[in-house]
């Protein structure tokens, strides 16, 4: 076989690499909106209460956040093909599980489960892009896939979530998976290639594990109870104080553990640090896209759950647009010193925007302009941000760098989830108490209900906004000038070539002795 041949045959099969590792995160991605929209039929089913139905969305969560940084770890230790096949096949299990639970008690232990393997499964996917994509040029274009699959993931969550649930059951947006799954599985199989340890086998930060899974823990669950039962609550306020006091002894235990689960030096390079804070700041920001409008067109506007679902579909477009234009053109020609600023600005934008919708507000005229410019926002700060950072991280460590980008989004979610429900409750309250008083009708209190339901939103969207600006001026203050990230660019792959003439000289070797 000529060199041409091999090189191309090479692309041909990074490409089926990345077809498979997108696949893997868009149902990890979707899996965490997919399910909100089937929770009424499925308290339907099994008969649990209001009070209960938080633990199908939180078991997920609490699983999945908290054992992120273990996830990733483990990848580096067992091999990244390995990580992979048995988070696809433990993720697709799990799914089956809920899919078939006849209790709530199963349901809510199948999300954990899906939390748990999902954990192992995220930074894996990305922990394999990052190893395989080292030539500048096709690296750009798979980050773009991959950041547009994990900005609009949730929005194609909430798609197929109206659709199986209208025309099918619940029970399907669980089932689905398995077959997710099981291309996944035959495409990893065949395309995803084994990386090759060399030197001694790494151990595993036991110390370290146990003080961030639980501090992670902890956190996620505080946020979620002070969203449901409120920050007086002694459970929310103990779990934050405890995830403080966990979290700070476990960068106290990296600074001297002999091999830390987490190299403080992969945080705190400046520009990995401040990829992963725009992801935190991505992560917070959507959610008021998602949950809020989402409420916004089924309660007050009418639509129906896969009308709702098809109304995003605009936003995944200029967000899929945006991120391919953006890692394949901008990103190489200005950096994310500038194109990441850019796309927080937008998103500022857009939730400002939506502060103007009202209850006489059409889809077309008034909802459809500002969700397509937070999609074109969203597709120039996810790819670039990702992309970043896991730039230039030893192949060792790829795996629990690549965990942290979970990681940032889904604390930016749990923390944004418990911080604007509150803010909207109380001014939903607010809003009520000062004009019920003028409502003498069932119909006067209605309208007063609903608009006060719209001013809440509004106070969501303002504060989101607020943070995308916030992130802005960050990221334009902490990312390194487009040179400095080139440097960086080549000399990964650079090393990377010299681990592939490494792997091959070690098999060349092996051929001879046998």
């Amino acid at each position: 076989m000529s060199e041409k041949t091999a090189a191309e045959t090479a692309s041909t099969r990074r490409w089926f690499t990345l077809a498979t590792v997108a696949l893997a995160q868009l149902m990890v991605v979707l899996d965490a909106t997919v399910v909100n929209i089937a929770l009424p039929a499925a308290q339907a089913d099994l008969g649990f209460s209001n009070g209960d139905r938080q633990w199908v969305v939180t078991a997920y969560s609490l699983a999945f956040g908290s054992l992120l940084l273990l996830g990733g770890r483990v990848s580096d230790l067992i091999g990244r093909k390995r990580a992979f096949i048995i988070g696809l096949i433990g993720f697709a299990a799990a799914s089956a599980l809920g899919g078939a639970a006849d209790s709530f008690g199963t349901l809510v232990a199948a999300r954990a489960l899906q939390g748990l393997f999902g954990a192992l499964l995220a930074p894996t996917a990305l922990a394999v892009l990052t190893t395989t994509f080292t030539i500048p040029k096709e690296r750009a274009r798979a980050f773009g896939v991959f950041g547009a699959i994990a900005g609009a993931g949730g929005a194609v969550g909430l798609l197929l979530g109206g659709y199986l649930t209208q025309d099918f059951s619940w029970r399907w947006n669980l089932y689905i998976n398995v077959f997710f799954a099981i291309v996944a599985v035959i495409g990893a199989l065949i395309f995803v290639p084994t990386n090759k340890r060399t030197g001694p086998r790494p151990k595993l930060d036991v110390p370290g594990t146990l003080l961030v899974s639980g501090g992670l823990f902890a956190l996620v669950y505080g946020f979620s109870n002070a969203e449901t039962n409120g920050w007086g609550d002694f459970w929310t306020w103990s779990m934050l104080v405890a995830s403080g006091i966990l979290l700070v002894a476990f960068v106290l235990w990296q600074r001297r553990a002999k091999h830390p689960l987490l190299p403080l030096k992969i945080v705190l390079h400046r520009n990995r640090g401040a990829s992963y804070l725009s992801v935190f700041v991505a992560g917070s920001g959507m959610f008021a896209v998602f949950l809020f409008l989402t409420y916004y067109l089924q309660t007050s506007l009418g639509f129906s759950p896969i009308t709702t679902g098809l109304s995003f579909l605009p936003m995944i477009a200029c967000l899929v647009l945006a991120a391919q234009l953006g890692t394949n053109i901008f990103v190489p020609r200005f950096g994310p010193k500038v194109l990441v600023p850019i796309g927080m600005v937008m998103a500022s934008a857009a939730l400002a925007w939506m502060t103007l919708l009202d209850l006489s507000s059409t889809y077309a005229a008034n909802i459809l302009p500002p969700l397509m410019l937070m999609g074109l926002a969203m597709g120039t700060i996810m790819p670039a941000s990702i992309q970043t950072a896991t730039l230039g991280v030893d192949r060792q460590y790829a795996g629990v760098a690549s965990a942290m980008v979970n990681t940032s989004q889904q604390v930016g979610g749990s923390i944004s989830t418990a911080l604007l429900n509150t803010l909207v409750a109380t001014a939903v309250t607010n809003y009520i108490a000062s004009n019920i008083a003028g409502a003498t009708t069932p119909a006067a209190q209605a309208a007063v209900a609903a608009q006060a339901a719209v001013n809440g939103y509004h106070v969501a969207y303002w504060c989101a906004s607020g943070f995308f600006l916030a992130g802005a001026i960050m990221a334009a203050l902490l990312f390194e000038r487009k040179a400095s990230i080139h440097a960086t660019l080549h000399a990964a792959h650079a090393t990377a070539e010299q681990h592939r003439e490494n792997d091959r000289q070690a098999d060349a070797s092996a051929a001879t002795a046998g």
